[in-house]
């Protein structure tokens, strides 16, 4: 019985990740696949996931569609693609291609296009970001608790600054505040960055500098994290507690919103790890998600719908990243192109993507790292 429950406690985490990543996989690579059909190009394989094929079709136009057995990522492979990771044959090679072996190549085709193909991944990834978070406020809302203060820890920056238990913040740095939750998020990237708050004490509405401490926590996960405290606690009054459900219209800001405040998280954290406010052992790889997954899956489909739209933004980001062998890294390329009016010679391309290729193994490896540290700890600690 213990070996049975440890097997369901696996495909708790499993299940779920699996759900996640192919969904923000297969919608990444799918806007690189409709970018290309839209634009002419022949699509010869659509992968979710890499190494040996567990099954898989041709479709009417001969692509050919595989689940793969390693499901950590995916490919789109287009007619004069050397790999997956669409290294070019040279110029000159292109250039001496037949008017129909040009037909339907990418590498043959105008240079907008290709970029356009390239960029539509990381674009679909935002789109199912948006469209998952507008439907989530109109179909399940989100719970609203006012930005009142309930208690203030003794000696923190809240107290320092004079805020009191009974304030209600209203204004951070001249943007309105509408919830407890938009306050935290601000404070917990503001880390020794001076706040400007409004704050209404009894009727009378007062400013008040305040600067977060850089303190260590714990996520969701039990990871230690730095972020920004002031040392208070929301309101607990049901009158500062109510459910809102949103019109398609306010959705849809809320939408935006939602989606470019998860864009901004990646570069936040690089920003803060070389300002040495954050520490590259929060980075995540795929035992991450995966602990994630499982644990957000536990709260119900609609909260793993969620996650799926939050990673989805994340993979989006990252991938324009300018690192060659990221979507990136293409469009890095293609800016060149275009100011120099020709490709890149191969050899400068393969040296980029071979450096390419070597950062982001490395940062694998670092966020796995990372993942095995924390499970060793958290076995330990069980």
């Amino acid at each position: 019985m213990p070996l049975l429950a440890d097997l369901t406690n696996i495909f708790s985490y499993i299940l779920p990740f699996l759900f996640v990543l192919g969904v923000v996989v297969f919608v990444h690579e799918l806007g690189h696949f409709l970018a290309a059909r839209w634009c002419g190009i022949t699509v010869e394989t659509f992968s979710i996931g890499f190494g040996p094929e567990i099954a898989g079709f041709v479709d009417g136009q001969g692509t050919r569609w595989r689940i793969a057995f390693i499901p950590l990522g995916g490919y789109v492979k287009f007619k004069g693609d050397e790999n997956a990771a669409s290294m070019p044959a040279s110029a000159e090679e292109v250039e001496a291609l037949s008017p129909e072996a040009k037909k339907g190549n990418f590498h043959a085709a105008p240079l907008g296009h290709r970029a356009f193909i390239v960029a539509a991944g990381p674009l679909a990834n935002f789109i199912l970001a948006f469209v998952v978070f507008t439907v989530w406020f109109m179909a399940v809302g989100k719970v609203i608790v006012e930005p009142r203060i309930d208690a203030v820890q003794a000696g923190s920056p809240a107290e320092r600054a004079g805020l009191k238990p009974g304030d209600k913040v209203l204004q951070v740095g001249g943007t309105p505040i509408q919830s407890f939750d938009e306050l935290q998020r601000i404070v917990m990237l503001s880390a020794e960055q001076e706040l400007f708050l409004l704050v209404e004490r009894n009727g009378i509405n007062m400013p008040i500098r305040v600067r977060p401490e850089l303190r260590e926590t714990k996520d969701q996960l039990g990871n230690t994290v730095k972020i920004g405290l002031l040392g208070i606690s929301r309101s607990t009054s049901p009158s500062d507690i109510r459910h809102e459900r949103h019109g398609l219209i306010s959705a849809l800001s809320l939408g935006i919103s939602e989606t470019y405040f998860w864009m901004k998280q990646p570069i936040i954290f690089v920003r803060e790890l070389i300002a040495g406010r954050a520490d590259a052992k929060q980075l995540g790889g795929p035992i991450g998600i995966a602990q994630l997954s499982g644990q957000v899956a536990s709260s119900g489909f609609s909260e793993l719908i969620r996650l799926t739209a939050i990673i989805s933004v994340s993979i989006g980001l990252l991938n324009l990243f300018p690192i060659p062998i990221l979507d990136g890294g293409h469009l890095l390329y293609y800016g060149i192109e275009a100011i120099l009016g020709r490709p890149l010679s191969q050899t400068a391309q393969e040296i980029g993507f071979k450096v390419g290729l070597a950062l982001l193994l490395m940062l694998m490896v670092l966020a796995t790292w990372n993942d095995l540290s924390r499970l060793s700890k958290f076995f330990m600690s069980g």
